[in-house]
Parts: structure tokens; sequence; C-alpha cells
């Protein structure tokens, strides 16, 4: 009997608490309401029964209720009861608010000087201090909260980065950049922590990035031996753009330090992946007129030919003479360092015989050369001989090319290079119009380990079962054969074939493939409008289709890589994530709209 009074008077107890939580629940979102829609005659009084209450729970929304109202005396007198019933300091801030807003200014500076009076060096109630300051709104005190303690401990480096970040927030950019450079330079942070801090303050903007110039030039001044402050200088001109500016600063340093190359090196291979090729030309010269025997000189070498290489590939409008030119310096450089016929560089020659000089023989030659080199490794000698096998196919023999391909098959067969090999023999086979024996391989390379292998494999299986339409195989035959035609250069038969397919076939299920490998044709030609102009026609006309969202990733890329217009590009990335949520290009997209944020266009 006892147990089930307890049950019963557990019971009421709990339904009690119940419904008060539901009648505090409903009255407090009527509240919140009736302030939102500025009925505070309304909302005021409801928020006062409820802080009698409640008061620790409603405090905060009450407190803000009453200042929106423009009711500052009575949020005054809130604070103040709050006051008696807890001991909060942080509660001086919203009272001197209250004064502030009442034009009591020297009531209210008393509120905040009582917080920074109890600063005492301590970093973790400094931080909370500034906090409550900052979230209040009132960043120049949270200012002198950070000043404060490191007058007290002499630390700044507790307190370089909230602190640059409110110096920044309020326009002292001078006074940021001096607060991450102050004390013994690298000490307490890495040059990069730095450069990471001042990029979150700085981006773009080219106002902030000048005052912090000026900033950096004045500690170069007082200390011009510090190559730390250099290092730092020549980062902001290459945030500016300026990279003359950039190598300026970076011969002085090693000039000053009579260096080795290391810095001209760093600055080259920065400008290299800015696609600042004239710059890292000139870094690489300067190397290479050090002389044969220091340290740095056959990279130098090396890699300006590399650079040299990515500049032609990013000039449609290169020249003959810029071929022949690089093609010399190429043969000159591996004739001088035979060894390298084992590296990248043998592959970049022959890239760019094949490729750029029309002449895929010889491309051929320096590829079986640095396959048999002793010392080429084992996994780079694979990767020559599936480039050469390629050069094959170009020269159209097709057999060669097969068991190239199938010679880093049994030699890599369970690895990425083997599978690689398998891929390109599997398209070798639906170039010639064995789809069968495509398709079978095909089918083994889905689940291959390499993500871009398998949906390469995916990506194919799918165009030939989507496209042999009742056992007619003449069209995909003439699709594939235009495919290779592609490959081997030889674009204008491949538009005749592809020409003949929408004149015979006008309703054939590869007329979005068709105008897919027009667009890549075109761009491959610079024609970028027209390429955006057939992929469109796919977005519009095929647009739930399995290249549908091919097409508006492709346009996206053409809009941010080769007409350099980021806005168009950042809508289109944008539209592929919404109208295509389960697209394999949505995580790509997403990296590439963060890049074009970061880099600060609108």
């Amino acid at each position: 009997m006892k147990n089930i009074l307890k049950l019963v008077k557990w019971g009421l107890v709990s339904l009690f608490i119940f419904i008060i939580g539901t009648a505090f629940g409903q009255n407090i979102m009527q509240a919140r309401m009736d302030a939102g829609d500025k009925n505070f005659d309304k909302a005021i009084p409801v928020f006062n029964e409820l802080y009698q209450l409640y008061p620790d729970s409603v405090y905060t929304e009450y407190f803000q209720v009453l200042i929106t109202a423009q009711k500052y005396g009575d949020a005054e007198k809130l604070v103040q009861k709050q006051m008696t019933l807890r001991e909060n300091p942080y509660l001086h801030i919203d009272l001197g608010r209250a004064y502030a807003w009442q034009k009591q200014e020297d009531k209210a500076k008393e509120q905040y000087n009582f917080l920074l009076k109890m600063i005492n060096g301590d970093e973790m109630l400094t931080q909370h201090i500034a906090r409550a300051f900052s979230e209040a709104g009132m960043d120049d005190y949270a200012i002198l909260a950070y000043e404060k303690s490191v007058q007290m401990s002499n630390n700044w480096y507790a307190y370089c980065g909230p602190l640059a970040t409110l110096y920044a927030k309020c326009g002292m950019i001078d006074k940021a950049v001096d607060v991450l450079l102050t004390g013994v330079p690298g000490q307490f942070m890495t040059i990069d922590n730095v450069k990471s801090l001042l990029l979150e303050l700085l981006g773009n903007d080219t106002e902030k990035l000048r005052q912090a110039q000026r900033a950096i030039l004045k500690k170069i001044s007082a200390q011009p031996e510090n190559d730390y402050y250099a290092q730092l200088l020549t980062w902001i001109y290459t945030q500016k753009n300026d990279w003359d500016g950039a190598l300026i600063q970076i011969e002085a340093v090693d000039e000053r330090n009579k260096e080795t190359g290391k810095s001209l090196i760093d600055l080259a291979r920065s400008a290299v992946n800015a696609k600042q090729y004239e710059t890292a030309g000139k870094a690489y010269d300067d190397i290479i007129a050090k002389g044969k025997d220091l340290p740095y000189y056959i990279t130098a070498k090396s890699e300006k030919l590399s650079s040299a290489l990515a500049q032609l590939r990013n000039n449609p409008a290169y020249k003959p003479e810029d071929v022949t030119a690089l093609e010399t310096q190429y043969d000159s450089f591996l004739i001088e360092f035979p060894k390298y016929y084992c590296t990248q560089t043998a592959a970049d020659y022959a890239t760019l015989l094949a490729q750029y000089g029309n002449n895929v023989p010889k491309a051929v030659d320096v590829l079986k050369k640095a396959i048999a080199e002793p010392d080429t490794r084992k996994n780079v000698a694979a990767a020559f001989k599936l480039q050469m096998g390629d050069y094959y196919v170009l020269l159209g023999e097709l057999w060669e090319a097969s068991l190239t391909y199938s010679q880093v098959d049994k030699e890599f067969k369970q690895d990425a290079e083997g599978e690689d090999a398998r891929f390109r023999n599997a398209k070798l086979a639906y170039y010639r119009g064995d789809f069968d024996w495509a398709q079978h391989q095909l089918k083994i390379l889905k689940s291959a380990t390499s993500e871009l292998i398998a949906n390469d494999a995916i990506d194919l299986s799918v165009l030939i079962t989507e496209n042999v339409e009742d056992s007619n195989l003449v069209p995909l035959e003439r699709f594939a054969s235009a495919g290779l035609l592609l490959f081997q250069n030889k674009d204008k038969e491949a538009e005749k074939l592809l020409d003949s397919i929408n004149i015979l076939y006008p309703k054939h299920p590869l007329n979005d493939d068709i105008l897919m490998l027009r667009a890549d044709i075109a761009r491959k030609h610079h024609e970028y409008d027209k390429a955006i102009g057939f992929l469109k026609t796919i977005q519009e006309q095929y647009g739930q289709d399995v290249l549908g969202d091919d097409a508006v990733y492709k346009i996206a890329d053409i809009y941010q890589n080769d007409l350099h217009q980021p806005d168009q590009a950042k809508h289109y990335y944008e539209q592929l994530i919404i109208d295509y949520p389960g697209s394999t290009y949505v995580q790509a997209a997403r990296q590439k709209l963060s890049e074009l944020n970061s880099a600060g266009t609108p």
C-alpha cells in the first residue's frame, strides 16, 4: 500500500512538473513572438512574470527585450536585481551598457573598469573577460583586457592570435601585424602560422595588404638582418600579385646571407604554382648563375624545363619556334645529365615531342631509352610504358599499344599501374569496336582500388550498354572510332564521323554523348563559348540523363580555369550541388567553391 501511495505521489509530482514546464514553454514562445513583432507591451509583462519564477533562465532574453524596447531604466533595474541573486562579474558589462544607453558614460566606464581591474595576468581569466566584452560588441574593451594582461605578464604570445584579430576587426592593421611579429620571430609561432593568421585577417583586401606591407617594412628597417621579416614581406608581395617585388626581396635575402639558392627555389616553385612563369624563370636563372658546384644547380635547371613546359601548355597562342627552343633545352639537359632519363624529365620531354612538336616517333625513342636506364625504378618504368602505349595509339599501331599495356598489366597485376593498363586496353578494345571484350574487362575494373579508374570504367561501360540499339552497332562503332581519331589529334575526321551519326541516326541515344565530345573538341581548340553552348544543350535537353551533372561541372570548370569568370563558375558549381546532390562531382564542386570564396570572389 505504501509503495502504491509513493508511486501516486511521484506521479503527481511528475505531472505537476510537466504541466509547469509546458506552460513555461508556451508562455515564453508567445513572448518571443510578441517581441519579434515589436509588441513589447504584451511581451515585457510576460517576461517579467517568468523572470520572477525562473530568473537564471529568463534573464538574458528579458534584458535584451528591454534594451530593444529602449526601456533602459528598467534594464538597469533588472541587472541590479540579478546582481543580488547571483555573483556574476560579467553582469557589470550589462549594467555598464544600460548606463551608456542612458548617456551616463562615467557610470558605464566604472562598470567596465571594474572588470578590467580583475585582470591579474591569469590567461584563462583574461580570455573570459575579453570574450565577454567582445560578445557584447565592445571590441575596444576586449583589446584593453588583453593589453592589460600583456603588460602584467609580458606574454604577447598567449594572446597574439585573438588580439591581432581584434586589431584587424577595428581597422588597426599595423597593430595586428605588429602583435603577430612581437618578440623573437619564429620562437613561439612559425612563419606558416603567421601567414595563416594574416591570410585570415587580410584576405585579398588591397588596402589591408598595403598596410601590412608598411608594418613589415618598419620591422625590416629596425632589423634589416632578420630574414623572418623579409620572407613575410615576400609573401605579402605574392598576395598582392607583385611577383617582381617578391623576387627582388628574395634576391636581397639570398645576397645578404650568401645562400645557395634555397629561398630562390622556394619562390620559383610558388610562382609556378601561381602560373607566374616569368618570375619562376628569373628565379631559376638566378640559381643557375651561381654555378654548377652549388647544390640547387641541377634542380633549378630541371625545374625550369618543367616550368617552361607548363607555360607552353597554358598558352593557346604558342608558336612552333617556342616548341623547337624548348626541345633544344631538353636535349641539352639530358646530354649533360643523362641520369635524368629515369625521372619525370624524360616523360615531360616525350610529352613535348608528341603533343606539341608533332614528333611521336622521337617521343617513343626517348621513353624507350628512359625505360632501359638501369637506375629507372620499376614503377617509373611502368608509367613510361603506359605513356609509350598511348603514343603507339597516336601512330595507329594499336597492336603494339596493346602489347605494351599488357606488359604493365602482367608486371603490376595487383597494383594501380596494372589497373590503369587494363583500363587502357579495355578502351583500346572499345575503339576497335570489340565491345564484348571491353565490357568483360570493364566489369572487373568497376571495383578497382583506384576511384578514378573505377569511375572511368563505369562511365565507359554505361556508354556501351546504353547505346547498343536493336543490335545495330554501327552508330556506336562510328562514335568509338571518332573517339580514337580525337585521341590521335585527327579532330576534323572525328567531327565528320560525328556528323554522319547525327545525319543517319538523328534520334539515337548517342546524341548527348556526341554533344559532349563536340564540347571537348571545342575546348581543346580554345573555342570556349562554343564548348559551353554544347554543354548547355546537354543541360537543357538531357539534364536528367547520365551526362547532366558532367555538363554542368564542365561549364563551371571552363568559366573558372579558361575564361577566368569566377562568378559564373560559382553559379554553376552551386547549381550542380543543388540539382545533382547525388553526383560524384559534388565533393569536387564544394572544394572549388571554397577555393573561389577564399580567393575573395564576391
